[in-house]
């Protein structure tokens, strides 16, 4: 008798969830520029909790009724009437220890709602800043994976890819894999991980463009670097906390 393993699977966007069985599945929010980089951050450096909303309204009404950081963006710079934006760098321990964040993206904060309302077991975020963590997560649950990419704006993207290849990687002799985008996601990271910044650059990211573009070169880099805030958020009630 052989032993059944869980299947993992792997969204490469948002506009796909609808194809995939995410009730009781453990959903892994990939947004890798910015916003899963810098939930991880933000709680490894002591954020009390961080609170995802899906639009900036509801974000700065949050930041009305509760003692909060309001922070966010939209199409990559700081949404108008937050305060605080979506870089890693802007929550150091001094800032945010003790502190509730209260974040709205573009991609990622839209997507852990889908999954939330297709019924998912567990919801985490997960990002190269986390790969360590999120890894031994998936792979201490017995539990079916999605590999679920906040891509933009519906249209796939690099990076979000490549963090899934990264897991897919790491953990598939443990899952049963029938997936071409799987396939697609580590056939990827294996191209790109020995400089996956030098990676984007050379295939003009798209992403990579828009945040160059900004002159926000530090934050693709410390985004692409694995382990540098290695715990994992966990999403339940409403909040994701340190795990």
């Amino acid at each position: 008798m052989t032993d059944s393993k869980p299947f993992l699977t792997t969204c490469l966007s948002p506009a796909l969830l609808h194809l995939y069985d995410a009730s009781n599945a453990v959903v892994v929010i990939i947004d890798v520029l910015r916003a899963t980089s810098t939930i991880a951050t933000a709680l490894n450096n002591g954020a009390k909790y961080v609170i995802p909303v899906d639009s900036v309204a509801k974000c700065i009404e949050l930041g009305k009724q509760i003692n909060c950081i309001t922070a966010g963006e939209r199409d990559g710079k700081i949404a108008e009437g937050l305060a605080y934006g979506n870089s890693p760098f802007e929550y150091s321990r001094d800032f945010i220890e003790g502190k509730i964040l209260v974040l709205t993206t573009t991609n990622g904060t839209k997507l852990l709602h889908m999954a939330l309302d297709k019924g998912a077991r567990y919801i985490v975020t997960g990002s190269f800043a986390n790969l360590s963590a999120t890894c031994d997560f998936l792979l201490s649950q017995n539990h079916n994976v999605i590999l679920g990419c906040a891509a933009w704006k519906d249209k796939i993207n690099i990076e979000d890819t490549l963090f899934a290849g990264a897991v897919i990687n790491r953990v598939k002799n443990h899952f049963s894999i029938n997936c071409d985008s799987s396939m697609i996601a580590e056939t990827l990271y294996l191209e790109a991980k020995d400089d996956m910044y030098e990676f984007m650059k050379k295939q003009n990211a798209s992403h990579y463009l828009r945040l160059s573009g900004y002159g926000l070169e530090k934050d693709i880099r410390y985004c692409l670097t694995p382990d540098i805030a290695n715990i994992l958020p966990f999403y339940e009630n409403g909040i994701l906390t340190r795990i």
